[in-house]
């Protein structure tokens, strides 16, 4: 937090960006969907009002994620409702259906296709690894659950955020969206106990990374006498280890701030500051002076002075990769990534 204060808010924007972006891709990665990043930033980015060049349209899936994480996140200090849960999986399933199979949404399960089990391993040979609440309980559960989720409490609240996501998927309340929603939760709490919306690091990012024993230690937790303990240690040293990941993510962000303001004194125009940020956002492919002309048309003469200019002052240089055109990188970056 101290390092992203020492930026200016343009830069603090797009480090909130791409850490929701993170997190939105990584807590449907853990439950097997990939979502395309291009439009999750696109969305992410329309949604806090960033005008970022390139934007892709989002469908209504991977709006329904950022609508959930960004309200969880956005709203930390606003009370857990019963509402407020069936909006969260009715904006994750937009059209009431979980690939081909039609689910209840806006209401608690019912079992009527069977109890609730986490499965795997193939037809006929399944390994149940857990078996929630029959659906009979699952509406006194949850009520017992806000209650204490809403209430003042003297725990603190990162131990509440470990607790709150091993309640809600013990409970497993919904017919689908459980893991995603229980996440949620908990990032809303992980917030409340920051008192800011404002997140530079991913805890679903982590948790897919250590996805394995995610499962594993859940499995363990909710088939013994339900002895938090082993839980609570696990969540708090995967948190642990998103918050050092963090540096990771942001190295970019931080990355720019300090090339801008290593230059901070230049004069350059506004395509000259269009391209370089293009560039250090990852330019994909050789950039050369039609690319350059194409991107802020403009003409090959402009394109061409802009470029003049850069190189004069020792911002770009000519690549030695050779080729058949002429092609130009920031200084420092090698061609590989330019």
């Amino acid at each position: 937090m101290g390092q992203m204060e020492s930026l200016g808010f343009d830069l603090r924007q797009e480090a909130i960006v791409r850490t929701l972006t993170q997190d939105v891709v990584k807590t449907s990665e853990i439950e097997g969907e990939r979502l395309d990043e291009e439009p999750v930033r696109s969305s992410i980015a329309r949604r806090l009002g960033m005008e970022i060049a390139g934007l892709t349209e989002p469908d209504l899936q991977v709006e329904g994620v950022v609508e959930m994480m960004i309200d969880a996140t956005g709203n930390y200090d606003q009370g857990l409702t019963q509402d407020r849960i069936f909006s969260w999986q009715a904006a994750l399933f937009p059209t009431s259906r979980s690939g081909m199979r039609r689910i209840r949404v806006g209401s608690w399960r019912d079992d009527v296709d069977g109890p609730m089990q986490v499965v795997s391993g193939p037809i006929g040979r399944e390994r149940v690894h857990f078996e929630a609440p029959t659906a009979d309980r699952v509406e006194s559960e949850m009520r017992l659950f806000l209650d204490w989720f809403n209430a003042p409490s003297r725990t603190d609240e990162v131990l509440k955020a470990a607790l709150a996501h091993l309640w809600f998927v013990t409970v497993h309340p919904l017919d689908d969206g459980n893991g995603r929603v229980a996440r949620a939760v908990a990032d809303m709490l992980l917030a409340r106990s920051e008192r800011t919306s404002q997140r530079f690091y991913s805890m679903s990012g982590q948790i897919l990374k250590e996805r394995a024993d995610y499962y594993s230690v859940l499995e363990r937790t909710q088939k013994g006498t339900l002895d938090v303990t082993m839980w609570m240690q696990w969540f708090l040293r995967c948190l642990d280890r998103a918050i050092e990941g963090a540096q990771e993510t942001l190295g970019a962000v931080l990355e720019k701030a300090r090339f801008w303001d290593s230059v901070r004194d230049v004069s350059l125009n506004a395509r000259q500051r269009k391209m370089l940020n293009q560039l250090l956002d990852g330019f994909q492919g050789k950039l050369t002076t039609s690319k350059w002309a194409k991107i802020c048309k403009t003409s090959d003469d402009s394109a061409l002075r802009d470029i003049s200019e850069l190189l004069e002052l020792g911002i770009l240089v000519r690549s030695t990769s050779g080729g058949r055109s002429t092609s130009y990188m920031l200084r420092g970056v090698t061609s590989s990534t330019s």
